[in-house]
């Protein structure tokens, strides 16, 4: 199998769901179970859903790879059972491979966190700051299958990937498009949008960035993008800045401790609690005092649960917590939270977040059922603006200059020696017009 791991590498494959790491080491692990993320829990996002139904061959094919070189017993494939057509449409696929076992999953949020995942396959708990090799689990997302199946098959690289585009646009859908598209030609081939104060976001509603520039390009992690308007909640709740919500958390939180009580981490047995880092923020040393609360953000997986279905003060733990992770990297403060959990919050169940519900809590109701119009087709863009760094890792070392023309599948950034890291690869045909701030931007050649 370590051909198979070379080829995976050299094509540029990495976690399409959101996460980004280099798909070549998942697959060199050894383990006893697989597992295909299918679950595609972030609200709106399709992509993972029409290519389980559109390219059903490319990821159980994908998933059987994924086996044989780690050599796990148990192969899983998970998806919510709430999509009754496509989880029939699945099994009478799935039933050319015994191997591969069908897992339906509740309708809940955020249930394609891979140590959410793992637990509701397996039953069992990822250790705290661990992953789910730590369980002799292997996790990867379906549309990344799909593209191992693809390099394996035919050595083809990462160059396009499907985007769900909904929101306030005229013809929302899901498109393969070209990895580097620009968030401004993206929203054109759903026909543009359909208001003029609009404001974007990168990936879905609960873990999207927000975007200010349309020249913005989407990357192998970019799942949807979501148009809306500018004084949409779920925009105005992602544009404040951080000093302000540090402030608020000084002054506001009554410490009710709903953040706690429904964080998918806690109710994993994990020793995070969102409600005592909001305390911490009015300690002299925050970083400090009490130490526990500011280095349990290790432990968050930044869902959002807190900020957008919790908090009944619209307060972000989670932007705390992504502070103050940054905090602890610059002042080199190593997590010491690695307690193993035998057992889940005894509350769990009762305490997981419907998607419906989270759907309407958002304002986003009115877009519940867009974006299953699919063209399976690459779709063809003017220019694209390649990012060297879309990945866990290191940013991937140039090896093209302006004014060189490409082809779709050319190499554009290698993996720099001794480092974690991508390939990265023209998703065009055509010519290097710019590197700039680590973006290598080509314009397609005219017929």
């Amino acid at each position: 199998m370590g051909d198979l791991v070379q080829t995976i590498r050299n094509a540029g494959v990495v976690g399409a769901g959101g996460a980004g790491f280099p798909a070549h080491v998942k697959f060199g692990a050894k383990v006893d179970t697989v597992i295909a993320n299918g679950a595609e829990c972030e609200p709106l996002l399709r992509g993972d859903k029409l290519v389980l139904r559109h390219r059903t061959a490319e990821v159980l094919g994908g998933l059987t790879l994924l086996a044989q070189a780690t050599g796990a017993k148990r192969t899983v494939l998970a998806l919510k059972g709430h999509y009754r057509d496509l989880v029939q449409h699945v099994r009478a696929a799935a039933a050319k491979y015994p191997s591969i076992e069908i897992f339906e999953l509740g309708n809940f949020y955020p249930a394609g966190d891979e140590q959410v995942i793992v637990h509701e396959v397996t039953g069992r708990i990822v250790p705290e700051g661990g992953i789910p090799l730590a369980v002799s689990c292997v996790v990867s997302n379906v549309v990344t299958l799909g593209q191992v199946a693809r390099a394996a098959a035919s050595g083809e690289p990462v160059t396009s990937r499907p985007v769900t585009i909904v929101g306030d646009v005229k013809r929302p859908r899901t498109v393969v498009l070209p990895i580097g598209t620009t968030v401004g030609d993206a929203v054109a081939l759903a026909g543009g949008a359909s208001s003029d104060d609009v404001a974007f976001v990168d990936g879905g509603p609960m873990m999207g960035a927000p975007v200010s520039d349309p020249d913005t390009p989407l990357t192998k992690r970019s799942g949807g993008l979501l148009v809306l308007s500018r004084s949409h909640p779920l925009v105005r709740r992602k544009s404040v800045p951080m000093e302000r919500e540090l402030r608020l958390a000084k002054s506001v939180c009554c410490q009710c401790r709903f953040c706690t009580d429904l964080c998918p981490r806690h109710l994993l047995g994990h020793a995070i609690r969102p409600h005592l880092v909001m305390r911490a923020t009015n300690h002299e040393g925050f970083m400090k005092s009490p130490p526990e609360h500011t280095t349990s953000a290790y432990l968050c997986c930044l869902c959002g649960v807190c900020e957008t279905y919790a908090c009944p003060l619209g307060l972000s733990p989670r932007k705390v917590y992504a502070h103050t992770k940054d905090r602890l990297a610059k002042e080199k403060i190593a997590n010491p939270h690695k307690r193993a959990v035998e057992a889940p919050n005894p509350a769990r169940r009762g305490r997981l977040v419907p998607l419906p519900r989270l759907v309407a809590r958002l304002g986003l109701s009115a877009y519940a059922e867009q974006g299953w119009d699919f063209d399976p087709e690459v779709a063809e863009v003017p220019r694209v603006r390649i990012p060297l760094l879309q990945h866990t890792g290191a940013p991937a070392r140039l090896v093209v200059r302006p004014g060189v023309s490409v082809r779709r599948g050319d190499v554009v950034g290698e993996i720099p020696p001794g480092t974690l890291g991508a390939r990265v690869h023209a998703s065009i045909d055509g010519v290097v017009t710019k590197v700039e701030g680590g973006i290598v931007e080509i314009v397609r050649s005219q017929p």
